[in-house]
């Protein structure tokens, strides 16, 4: 059974940074098309981050030249790091895996598994 639970989320000010993870259980992730999404209360949930099946990320404009994902083989888990964080990117984040169509990495119904999410709370 796939499972995938993230961690690492919290409260900060806005230019901190902080490094959320996805520990994946039931397949291993490089083997993955996974991705970072986040979601607001009343709005639909948004693609943040994803990373390919040749391990390719691509990023949002919104979060670009601050926001890296990458995977840890060691953990099975996928990672993103959040540097210069501002308000606006609190939201509850989710990770994503398994998509199935290629171009649509931030569609949220290209993903066939999910987490139930950490929150990020970012202050000015």
């Amino acid at each position: 059974q796939v499972q995938l639970a993230e961690s690492g989320g919290g409260s900060v000010q806005a230019g901190d940074s902080l490094t959320l993870s996805c520990a994946a259980s039931g397949y291993s992730v490089s083997r993955w098309c996974m991705a970072w999404f986040r979601q607001v209360p009343g709005k639909e949930r948004e693609g943040v981050a994803a990373l390919d099946w040749f391990g390719t990320p691509r990023y949002v404009d919104s979060v670009k030249g601050r926001f890296t994902i990458s995977i840890e083989s060691a953990n099975n888990s996928l990672n993103l790091q959040m540097g210069s964080l501002k308000p606006e990117d609190t939201a509850m984040y989710f990770c994503a895996a398994d998509c199935r169509l290629i171009g649509e990495f931030f569609v949220e119904s290209n993903y066939g598994y999910w987490g139930q999410g950490t929150q990020v709370t970012v202050s000015t």
